[in-house]
């Protein structure tokens, strides 16, 4: 299932909003565990998981490792005819390669992130986009670090207590060396985060005692990293920003740490090109994105900033997202 087919003005009440922070804290909670930490019945959290689940709102995937995926990762931002970035776009986004995608605000400019090996990234970036008449120009910056990304974001909508006890335990091993078993199984939760022990020893046809061995053994070095992917705006948060930050070299590490520490931010990342930094975040309006630039960065020292806001989110970590009215 994407969530091409949900409805843009669909809105989640108190309890949803919290049922989604705690997929964000962690994307294979049971509900049980779930029900217990928010006060309420495991069957009002399975009905109003699998409500949003079967409805296209709600969707939980497993991320690879931050380090991993920042390794060798692109962030494009792509000019475009007036008219055609819906194209572009769309292109992008059927891509395996290509976990995130958006339009900004103004329909010129396509941002993407792209994942891949050299050679696939040399075709698409000297071949196929100059290649595309739609195109005018892109820009690709290198990502050097990855301060935070979108697995760490939480929309606070839980208590620091609660999301405390959903938390799984830490990642206390170096990642394993991994056979076809584990990347079959990383690969089904890579497309349902939420499937049980059960289903996947059934896809994988392994016993359910040997995919639970596994399963633990991947988490406890890192490997089950999941993200809750949801409309922002069906959290309260219309406005997505990201910030091109000029930042002197000797702060950046600083900068970013402490960013990636900012409630609202759900990206850093350390970039070539003049940004020294990239920032991504939510707000519920641009008053807020207003008083983020002026109460966080300045004091930070940011010399210079570019704001792009994001006009409509296509693609979030892997996850194709409804095609409807564009963010205001």
């Amino acid at each position: 299932m994407d969530l091409s087919t949900a409805d843009p003005d669909s809105t989640l009440d108190a309890l949803d909003r919290r049922l989604v922070c705690a997929l964000q804290v962690d994307g294979r909670a049971g509900t049980g565990r779930i029900a217990e930490v928010l006060g309420v019945s495991a069957r009002t959290v399975t009905r109003r998981l699998t409500r949003m689940q079967q409805a296209g709102v709600l969707r939980v995937v497993r991320l690879p490792d931050v380090e991993d995926a920042a390794a060798g990762a692109l962030i494009l931002r792509v000019r475009v005819l007036r008219g055609k970035v819906d194209t572009i776009a769309q292109s992008l986004a059927d891509r395996p390669d290509v976990p995130f995608v958006d339009v900004m605000l103004g329909g010129q400019e396509v941002g993407a992130v792209v994942l891949t090996d050299a050679g696939s990234r040399d075709r698409l970036l000297y071949g196929q986009l100059p290649a595309t008449a739609a195109v005018t120009e892109t820009t690709a910056h290198a990502v050097l670090h990855a301060f935070c990304d979108a697995g760490r974001w939480q929309a606070g909508y839980l208590a620091e207590d609660e999301a405390a006890a959903l938390a799984p335990p830490p990642a206390d091993t170096p990642a394993p060396p991994l056979d076809g078993l584990d990347r079959s199984l990383l690969a089904r939760l890579g497309t349902d985060a939420r499937q049980s022990d059960a289903a996947l020893a059934a896809a994988v046809g392994a016993p359910e005692s040997t995919v639970r061995r596994r399963l633990h053994r991947l988490a406890a070095g890192g490997l089950l990293r999941t993200h809750a992917t949801v409309d922002p705006r069906l959290l309260g948060m219309a406005v997505d920003a990201n910030l091109w930050l000029d930042v002197p070299p000797g702060r950046l590490a600083e900068v970013g740490t402490a960013l990636a520490r900012h409630p609202q931010v759900h990206g850093v990342f350390a970039t070539s090109g003049p940004a020294g930094l990239l920032a991504t975040l939510f707000c519920a309006d641009h008053g807020g994105l207003y008083r983020f630039i002026t109460s966080t960065l300045g004091p930070l020292g940011v010399t210079g900033i570019e704001t792009a806001i994001v006009g409509r989110a296509v693609k979030r970590a892997g996850v194709p997202l409804q095609r409807g009215r564009t963010r205001p």
